[in-house]
Parts: C-alpha cells; sequence; structure tokens
C-alpha cells in the first residue's frame, strides 16, 4: 500500500486530515518540496514586502488630474481613501486568482510603472479623462489575455534563449536591490553626479538607521540559516521604527508633494496611534470608459497608448515569473517555467480587473521573490496574500504600520539571491553576453524591466544578423525585437500625431 493511501481514508471517512490533504494535492506542496507553514511564513513576508502599494497607488493615480482638471472618480478633490480601498480589493481578488489559478507564487497589484506611465504618459493627453485612460488599460488587458489563449505569450516566452532570460533575473535581481535602496533613502539622488549615499555620501536620519539595522539583520539571519529571516526582519525593522518614532517623533519626509524633512520617513510613518477599522469607500470601482478614448483623443492616439501599454505589461511578468521562478528553484530542465499558460491567464485577468477597479493594470509583483526566498513555492501562499490585501479594506492602518524602511531590507537580500543566476551566462559567448549584459544594466540603470529586456531582445538579434546567422535566432525574436524598436521611439511618434 502506497503511503498516500493512509491520507486518502481518512479523507473519505472526514477524518481531521482532509484539508491539509486537499491542500496538498491541490497545490502539489509536497511535489515542490513544501509545507502549508512555509507557503503561510511566505505569504506572509510577500506582503509585507508589497503592501506599500496600498499607500503609494493611491498616491499616484489618486492624486493627478486629467487633462479636464478631474481627479481619479469624476470628482474635483483626490479621493485617495477610495482608490486606496479598490486597490487591496482588486489586488486581493487577482492574488486569489493567481494563486488558484496560476498555482504560483505570485502577489498580484497595481503595476507601479504602469500607474505611472498611465498618470505622467495618458491622463495628460488633451481630451483624456480618468475613465478612458482606465477603459485603455481594460482594452490592453483583453488583447493580452486573447494573445494568451491563443499560445502566443508563452510562444514568445519560449523563443527567448536561455541565457537571456537568466541575464533577466540577474537584472531584476540589481533592479529591486536599487528600489529598496532608494525607498530607504539610503541612495538618494546627488549634486549633479547621479545617485550618491544617503545625503551628501553620509548616513543620516533614524529612518536609513532603521534600514541600515534591518539589512544588516538579514544577512546575519540568512547565513545562519534561520527559517522565516526574512519576516523575522520586516518585523523587527518595524519594532524598531514604532519605538523611535514614539521617541524621537521624526515624522514623514514629504507633505503636499514637496520634501519639508530630509531626514523623515519615505511614504509611511510608523505609528499605532490610528482608527483601525476604517469603512471602505468603493466609489471608484467600475470608473472606465471602454471606447471613450477613441472618441477623445482619436484613433491613432489610441492605437499607440494601447500598443505601449500592451507591450510594457506584455514582458513585465515575463520577466517577474523567470526570475521569481530561479529564486525558488521552479524551472524545469529547459529553463521554462511550468504552468506559465494558466500564470499568464491569471496576469491578463488582473489587467483587465485593474482597469475595471480603476486602479491601473494589475500585475505579478517581482517582490513576490521575498516570500520565495522565504520557502514560498505554490499559489498557496499567493492565496495567503490576496487574504491580506482583502483585510487591509478595512484595516487599511494595518499596512501603513510597515515603513518602507523596514521592508526594503529584504529587497537587497533577493536582489543578491538573483544575482546568483549570473553563472547560467556564458561569458565567453560573446554573441549571447553582450545582450545579456545590456539587459542586467538597463533594468537598474533606466528604472525599467521592460526597457532592459527589450533592448538586450534588439542586441541579441542584430548581432547575430551581423554576423550571419539568421538561422539561430527563432522567428518570433524577429518580430519581438521589431515591436520593442517601436515601443521605443513610440513616445515621439505619438507626441507627432498629438501636434
Amino acid at each position: 500500500m502506497s503511503e498516500d493511501a493512509p491520507t486518502t481514508n481518512r479523507q473519505r471517512s472526514g477524518g481531521p486530515d482532509r484539508p491539509a490533504g486537499g491542500l496538498d494535492r491541490f497545490f502539489r506542496l509536497t511535489a515542490r518540496g513544501s509545507t502549508v507553514g512555509r507557503e503561510l511564513r511566505g505569504g506572509l513576508a510577500t506582503f509585507f514586502a508589497m503592501a506599500y502599494i496600498v499607500v503609494l497607488n493611491p498616491i499616484i493615480i489618486g492624486a493627478a488630474p486629467d487633462s479636464t482638471g478631474r481627479f481619479l472618480g469624476g470628482g474635483d478633490e483626490p479621493n485617495l481613501a477610495a482608490v486606496a480601498a479598490a486597490t487591496s480589493l482588486i489586488s486581493g481578488i487577482f492574488t486569489i486568482v493567481m494563486g488558484l489559478l496560476g498555482n504560483f507564487p505570485l502577489g498580484v497589484s497595481s503595476a507601479l510603472g504602469m500607474s505611472a506611465f498611465v498618470t505622467y504618459g495618458v491622463v495628460v493627453i488633451p481630451g483624456m479623462t480618468w475613465a478612458d485612460a482606465m477603459g485603455l488599460v481594460v482594452i490592453e488587458g483583453i488583447i493580452l489575455l486573447l494573445l494568451v489563449i491563443t499560445g502566443f505569450r508563452r510562444a514568445i516566452f519560449n523563443a527567448v534563449p536561455a541565457q537571456l532570460k537568466s541575464a533577466i533575473s540577474v537584472g531584476i535581481g540589481l533592479f529591486i536591490a536599487l528600489i529598496g535602496m532608494i525607498d530607504a533613502g539610503f541612495i538618494q539622488k546627488g549634486s549633479g553626479t547621479g545617485l550618491e549615499l544617503g545625503q551628501g555620501g553620509f548616513i543620516t536620519g533614524w529612518p536609513v538607521l532603521v534600514f541600515v539595522l534591518g539589512m544588516l539583520a538579514v544577512f546575519v539571519l540568512w547565513t545562519a540559516k534561520v527559517r522565516g529571516a526574512i519576516l523575522y526582519s520586516i518585523l523587527g525593522a518595524t519594532v524598531v521604527a514604532l519605538i523611535i518614532e514614539a521617541v524621537a517623533k521624526v515624522g514623514p519626509k514629504s507633505a503636499g508633494g514637496e520634501v519639508v524633512n530630509p531626514s523623515g520617513w519615505s511614504l509611511t510613518v510608523p505609528t499605532l496611534g490610528q482608527d483601525w477599522l476604517v469603512p471602505p469607500d468603493f466609489s471608484t470601482l467600475g470608473q472606465f470608459n471602454l471606447l471613450g478614448s477613441f472618441q477623445h483623443v482619436g484613433l491613432i492616439v489610441t492605437v499607440l497608448t494601447v500598443f505601449t501599454l500592451l507591450l510594457t505589461n506584455f514582458f513585465d511578468l515575463l520577466g517577474t515569473m523567470v526570475g521569481v521562478a530561479n529564486t525558488g528553484g521552479l524551472v524545469d530542465e529547459r529553463g521554462d517555467v511550468p504552468g506559465s499558460q494558466r500564470i499568464m491567464v491569471a496576469d491578463a485577468l488582473g489587467a483587465i480587473g485593474g482597469g475595471m477597479g480603476a486602479t491601473s493594470s494589475n500585475s505579478a509583483f517581482v517582490e513576490s521573490s521575498v516570500g520565495v526566498g522565504d520557502g514560498a513555492r505554490t499559489g498557496l501562499s499567493s492565496v495567503m496574500v490576496g487574504v491580506l490585501f482583502l483585510a487591509t479594506i478595512v484595516l487599511s492602518p494595518l499596512a501603513g504600520v510597515i515603513p518602507s524602511e523596514a521592508a526594503a531590507p529584504t529587497l537587497v537580500l533577493v536582489g543578491f539571491l538573483m544575482m546568483q543566476q549570473v553563472t547560467r551566462i556564458d561569458w565567453t559567448d560573446l554573441e549571447l553576453a553582450i545582450p545579456a549584459f545590456v539587459t542586467i544594466a538597463l533594468m537598474p540603470f533606466s528604472y525599467s524591466i521592460t526597457n532592459g529586456i527589450g533592448a538586450g531582445f534588439i542586441v541579441y538579434v542584430i548581432i547575430k544578423v551581423c554576423r550571419g546567422k539568421l538561422r539561430e535566432v527563432h522567428p518570433l525574436m524577429y518580430v519581438t525585437a521589431a515591436l520593442f524598436a517601436l515601443y521605443f521611439v513610440s513616445g515621439p511618434v505619438q507626441a507627432l500625431f498629438e501636434h
């Protein structure tokens, strides 16, 4: 009799092991070397690393007017509480969808790059409204879903050389490590020299000290192989931050969009003195106009905008999925991600739902690597993340307790973990090594995963063509490189048509 037989009998009789056995079979916990405890702990770690989105997304899309002077939801003033509630709701729903459908440890929420692009590049187009812009996000998501269903998106994924996939992981590692350092104020804009350490080259301020202590703590715990190191470092740094704020009254770095206290907390002031049960405001849900942009800004501008949204979303998931899979050892012998088709469907549904929920396109978050680094290997961790997002609808102050300075050290650690993929690149094969380098370098330097992937693909194709090795390039790589070339000039082309 197999080892599963006793469990099966208890399940049929309704015994106490039935839920655990059901979870194991559905999420394939044992097959992926995980447990319920690891998944839940990994989900907590991912949520803590992503929780800032509930605060930051409303600031980006909720505080900026469209070309008509109206704010998201159609009002004359920002309604950040409604945007935060919608962000929590949509994030929770589609992260759970990712867990149940994709069975992959990815948290899904409003993509900051997409939110910023919609805010600063779409709704400012003369005649464009927030509802029109969200309608474009829905259209982009529908097209993305069709590309997934027809197999075109997966075909492109499989056409990418394995070493370029590894380069994507390395680039994302550097990118998210940089995000963590900048979010914490550890790295800032310098005076004429780009980036610099802290303020004027020195570490100053209590929040930065919290980041440094948290970073050192997670490094020590990780090297000591303490299970739960990432989660413990976040909680520990948050406790330290709460004590510092209670004693020193540091306060926020910015007020009214301007820096008033350079040594203050970047996004969230850690404090427990707030109302914990807040009635949710869902007034911005459903604020989208599917075809309004065609009427208000014209066909050409609409098509170019949808194309830009589509291409950005198209490859952001590719990079995130590969990076998370490599971090957790979830790739097969060919370097592919099992179940990637279902993962892509879930991601496309998130894009559609984000537009319909007026929270901008929802996509997989690279911060999911934090949970994977803490042991998450299945969609159960995503379900955990989704439930926690839903909880923030009425407990939004909970997400606001954790300052970015406490969560950012984990991003630096995950950056290190993803950097280890660099050994899979054959640096003596210049025809692949140079495109790999361009991919890795441009992600942090241009602050964009998509830019790094696109530039790497274009350089790879050009080198192969110039070397007379056209047959070594998958036909879809030619198509993709051409689309990226159009993507990189879509801004000037769009501006030309606008004038």
